[in-house]
């Protein structure tokens, strides 16, 4: 591990200052305060494809299986929205990097991440989730993405004193191998089950007769995603066509490592997948991975393709860098400003259509959404 670990810094992790003054002709002189137009879409397309994920939960029958592959529309309504998450909290990663990188000190780019963290769980905790709920009865919480996201960043924002390459081998580590842990139940911790549900096993937990922790986004994966985002970060830096070529190697290499070692139905996945009368259905089983927590095998599924989308968003760009603007495509309070008005709008159509009154609610929903952001540092929307 130590020999691969140093390999990958010395090769696709050139990032400190020695290394810019090595290979000064393949770093690009990034203005301060700058940005990647192809992150910023891509975290505003899978907003959207979100939003398809939410709508199901809403409107679709209670007692449908969205994995089901005997029904292929339904889910691949689910799948697509698969690559949400690991899209979503592996750019964030990228991101931290990239803001790290205009001249701050480790200790303000740890304050910064540590502050946001905190405020993303703060944030999933009251304002999404009365956006879930629509209850003002405080007798449970529940650990979603965004707070997946807030953690990750407190995890990271100790990870970023060590060196570039142990962080990319605790992100690899957690990642490939946090699914040797599957055989540890959270029942085997006694009073402790809480815990290990929060780090790698989902599920409802009673803190007290009256108070449940319900943990759908285990932290340890995800910690181990966005850690594995902000040690590629330095790619990123390159001039255009060495990241393009270094993001296809590396998008080619995770998705051929994804089908050959799902094929063996060996190591990284609790499901392993079968063959079926219909072709299609047995495609199906093939990507029907786990996401709760997500294994290794679905975080390869969905990374790999990422990366070499990420890869053709930066061929075809127009221009690889646009400027650091307060209407950038992701801003902090666009989780409770957009995210949350959403579902307040989906609960409205399933339940009262025609409620004028619910609208209404709706957009004052949104004004305390902005009213929030307010609160907000105008930094925070850099990521």
């Amino acid at each position: 591990m130590g020999l691969a670990s140093e390999t990958l810094r010395r090769t696709v992790l050139p990032a400190d200052q020695a290394s810019r003054e090595n290979h000064p002709t393949i770093f690009t002189e990034a203005a301060r305060g700058a940005r990647l137009q192809s992150i910023d879409f891509l975290r505003g397309l899978v907003m959207v494809v979100m939003a398809l994920d939410h709508t199901r939960d809403f409107f679709s029958a209670t007692g449908l299986d969205p994995r089901d592959v005997a029904d292929p529309a339904l889910f691949l309504t689910r799948w697509i929205t698969h690559f949400c998450a690991p899209t979503f909290i592996f750019l964030a990663g990228i991101s931290a990097f990239l803001y790290g990188d205009q001249r701050r000190t480790t200790a303000e780019i740890s304050r910064y991440l540590f502050t946001r963290g905190f405020w993303l769980i703060a944030i999933e905790f009251t304002v999404v989730r009365f956006g879930w709920t629509f209850s003002v009865h405080f007798n449970h919480l529940v650990v979603q993405v965004i707070a997946a996201i807030g953690a990750s960043m407190i995890a990271l924002s100790a990870l970023v004193y060590l060196p570039r390459w142990a962080i990319a081998t605790v992100g690899l580590l957690m990642i490939v191998g946090h699914n040797l842990l599957d055989g540890i139940k959270a029942e085997q911790f006694g009073i402790a089950s809480p815990l290990w549900g929060l780090l790698h096993q989902p599920g409802y937990f009673d803190l007290s007769p009256s108070f449940k922790l319900a943990v759908l986004y285990p932290l340890v994966p995800w910690i181990g995603v966005m850690a594995a985002g902000y040690a590629l970060g330095p790619v990123f830096k390159l001039e255009r066509t060495t990241r393009v070529r270094r993001l296809f190697v590396l998008g080619i290499a995770i998705s051929a490592s994804f089908i050959l070692l799902r094929a063996t139905n060996l190591y990284g996945d609790p499901m392993v997948w079968t063959a079926h009368p219909s072709t299609l259905a047995t495609v199906l089983s093939f990507i029907n991975c786990e996401k709760y927590p997500p294994s290794l095998l679905y975080l390869a599924m969905t990374l790999g393709p990422m990366l070499l989308w990420q890869q053709q968003q930066t061929v075809h760009a127009e221009g690889s860098r646009i400027g650091l603007r307060r209407s950038g495509a992701f801003r902090f309070f666009t989780i409770s400003r957009t995210s949350t008005c959403s579902m307040y709008l989906l609960y409205c159509l399933r339940e009262q259509p025609s409620a004028i009154s619910h609208l209404r609610r709706a957009r004052s929903l949104r004004a305390l959404g902005s009213a929030l952001s307010a609160f907000m540092p105008c930094g925070w929307q850099s990521l």
